[in-house]
């Protein structure tokens, strides 16, 4: 059985491997296809997309990986098959990409304010164009030793409702829907039990919102999910005619347990999960 890893990051956002290496991991754990998904950007693409020509059975897939907000709890859009270098599309993100910096900016200086000497070079690491999330501010938390791990510094300074939390702009599921299908993309609902949403409310959140807005496909196959959610999930996607995807949502060493292709070491996602996906796609063209 062939296998593929539809989620996956770089050092274009809070990936610790540049895309090249991303690519290189990829051949190296056997993946027939996988997807660069970075958070907001897709300025590791091309360098993934180039690196990828190097490998007869490895096949690249241009994504990315949007955030929106639902009853005030983030959630997040992948888009596979994007148009990577469309100008309308690049134009939108760098829109959300400064967005980010403004909001990343303010937690700099709440952290300043307190105490904490912070800076966007610290967060950057060497990478000026990387997209900043609190996956960053984590790191330099720990290797300032005002936190022992990245979990301690969500717990309690970065997470929802912690002292130097600060939302990013309330980007709605519309618009995120509507940037993914008008770049060519596929657009899937990523990780939906990682919102803490009941299976109720996931369906929900599918029939009342997502679906009718174009939503495409939902992960059912995910790092930290057991065999019971996978079914579960899927069962919930072949009701609605929803496409079955599924990623690790690798990182490198900002989730040091997740490998590309095996996230925890159970997860196998079929390449047949593309096929139908690639059959639509080839009919919508």
């Amino acid at each position: 059985m062939n296998t593929i890893d539809l989620h996956v990051h770089s050092t274009a956002s809070d990936g610790s491997f540049t895309p090249t290496e991303v690519v290189e991991l990829a051949h190296n754990a056997g993946l027939s296809h996988f997807a660069l998904t970075d958070h907001d950007t897709v300025d590791g693409v091309a360098e993934a997309m180039a690196a990828g020509n190097r490998y007869e059975n490895l096949h690249v897939i241009p994504g990315i990986e949007l955030s929106c907000y639902y009853n005030n709890r983030e959630i997040h859009i992948v888009g596979l098959f994007v148009d990577y270098e469309g100008p309308a599309f690049l134009e939108a993100l760098n829109a959300l990409k400064q967005a980010r910096i403004d909001r990343n900016e303010k937690m700099i200086q709440k952290f300043v304010t307190a105490g904490i000497p912070l800076t966007m070079d610290e967060l950057l690491h060497g990478n000026p164009n990387s997209v900043i999330t609190r996956a960053h501010f984590a790191r330099v938390l720990v290797e300032k030793g005002v936190c022992a791990n990245k979990t301690e510094a969500f717990d309690k300074y970065l997470g929802i409702g912690c002292p130097f939390y600060l939302a990013k702009p309330k980007v709605t599921p519309e618009h995120v829907l509507e940037l993914i299908q008008n770049a060519g993309g596929t657009a899937i609902l990523a990780h939906p039990y990682s919102y803490k949403l009941s299976k109720s409310e996931v369906e929900r959140l599918l029939d009342e919102t997502l679906i009718p807005l174009g939503l495409a496909g939902m992960e059912c196959y995910y790092s930290t999910y057991d065999s019971g959610q996978t079914q579960e999930l899927r069962s919930i996607a072949f009701a609605r005619n929803l496409f079955v995807s599924g990623g690790s949502d690798f990182h490198g060493v900002v989730k040091p347990d997740i490998s590309i292709g095996t996230g925890r070491g159970n997860l196998r996602i079929p390449d047949t999960l593309l096929h139908p996906i690639l059959e639509h796609r080839r009919h919508s063209i």
